[in-house]
């Protein structure tokens, strides 16, 4: 059964028009008054009377500041380039971190949000691989943003993309759900971790629920996926089976795992379980949201 329901930061409005990347004539040749800069404060949006991402052109960018070319939009008719202004200091906090960033994050609509969300990415990698990992040396920026070389060793340096699975582990009808460590008391979620080197989706599913909870799993399916940009990760949504119910939990990492009912689950979406479900804009809400639809 496949997820039917939008995915926060997906489905993004402009065109990345990879082709012109590698084409330094034809991104100058972009660089013109019709060029629209997204404007952000550090790495948070700036937005219009209308709550809408707000935009300059690119006479607003800071002095000497490196411009990564986000694509075209062609959402008016025409195309207009669209540019972000790589910021002074990245962002490593955790996005709870931010209370502001996170009630944003309810309030754009879905073409904005993937759009910011991209940006975010993109922008945060560049502000903290300003030196080259082979050899320290300061990098430049490359191919409109899509890339970073170092110009002493000459290597290059690629924005990255860390993947991560997110999953629903199911027994008898019940769905394993988790607390983590510093997490608000009653907010639940699927249990997730980083894939590791030499790992598939599927392995790294069961290690994790395994490393978590102490729970077993098999038949492991992939239902969604979602960009998530903070800083830049890829959630993989999957579903699998648990061989029991039995938890040994890690208390290191998480604060509760627990077991509970559809009608518990159900419940907690409406706002009115034992838990406190995910936010609409977390890949885990669109899981769970499945799993109740799959389920029915």
């Amino acid at each position: 059964m496949a997820l039917n329901q939008s995915i926060a930061f997906a489905g993004s409005p402009i065109d990345r028009a990879d082709n012109l990347r590698a084409d330094p004539a034809a991104l100058a040749g972009l660089m013109n008054w019709k060029a629209r800069l997204l404007k952000l404060d550090g790495l948070m949006p700036e937005l219009d009377e209308q709550g809408r991402l707000g935009w300059g052109t690119l006479a607003d960018a800071p002095e000497d500041a490196e411009l990564v070319f986000l694509g075209l939009d062609r959402s008016e008719g025409g195309e207009k380039p669209c540019f972000a202004a790589v910021p002074a200091e990245g962002d490593s906090r955790p996005r709870m971190a931010n209370p502001q960033l996170w009630a944003l994050m309810a309030t754009l609509d879905r073409g904005d949000l993937a759009l910011y969300g991209g940006a975010r990415s993109l922008t945060d990698w560049h502000a903290r691989h300003r030196f080259c990992a082979q050899c320290g040396a300061p990098t430049h920026l490359a191919k409109g943003g899509w890339q970073r070389t170092c110009g002493t060793c000459k290597a290059e340096h690629f924005p990255r993309t860390d993947p991560v699975t997110i999953m629903l582990a199911e027994f008898e009808g019940r769905l394993m759900l988790g607390r983590g460590k510093g997490w608000p008391e009653g907010a639940f979620s699927a249990l997730a971790g980083f894939v590791e080197p030499g790992e598939t989706i599927e392995e790294a599913v069961a290690r994790e629920v395994f490393e978590e909870s102490g729970v077993r799993v098999r038949d492991v399916t992939y239902v969604a996926s979602q960009p998530w940009p903070f800083p830049s990760q890829l959630m993989i949504g999957c579903h699998s089976h648990a061989n029991n119910d039995a938890l040994t939990i890690d208390e290191t990492e998480m604060a509760e795992i627990r077991w509970f009912t559809r009608e518990e689950v159900a419940a907690s979406m409406e706002g009115d379980g034992p838990f406190r479900a995910p936010p609409p804009h977390a890949i885990a809400c669109n899981l769970m949201q499945w799993w109740l639809e799959k389920t029915a």
